[in-house]
């Protein structure tokens, strides 16, 4: 693999602005490990090797079971071990980070915000946008999941 320029290193400030809104959502209205949860799945979706170590590792020092972890990509298909607002956000999570392809819709807005009130909603589509924005910065740096690095 060759050298990637240090992103953080060379444009401090705005990753620092994506920090503050992620140090932010540590302490919203949302529940940590939801976040997380989130966290995970837009990391899935888009094959963020880094951050998919870092956010299963996380939600596994929060006590999230480990057959609760591996159904994560499949949580559609996991019966009742997924919470309904775990489900609403996971399909939420879904619909905005593949917007090219399903244009928010409608039914998928009412579904989610039957889970959330306003500003829960507005904090978990901002934890949504800023994952997919992480996500865009550590695969093009290649940044180096902790598991690779043992």
């Amino acid at each position: 693999m060759s050298h990637r320029i240090d992103i953080y290193k060379n444009a401090t400030e705005p990753y620092n602005g994506l920090l503050a809104i992620n140090a932010h959502l540590k302490k919203s209205v949302l529940p940590a490990d939801l976040v997380e949860l989130v966290f995970l799945r837009v990391s899935l979706i888009n094959g963020c090797a880094y951050c998919i170590d870092k956010h299963s590792r996380d939600l596994l020092k929060s006590g999230m079971s480990i057959d609760k972890l591996v159904l994560v990509p499949v949580w559609y298909e996991a019966g009742e071990l997924f919470t309904p607002r775990e489900k609403a956000a996971l399909a939420w999570s879904e619909v905005v980070t593949r917007i090219g392809e399903t244009a928010a819709p409608d039914a998928d807005y009412e579904a989610v915000t039957r889970h959330f009130n306003e500003a829960e909603y507005a904090e978990l589509t901002m934890a949504i946008a800023l994952m997919n924005a992480m996500n865009r910065l550590a695969i093009p740096g290649r940044m180096t999941p902790q598991a690779a690095r043992q």
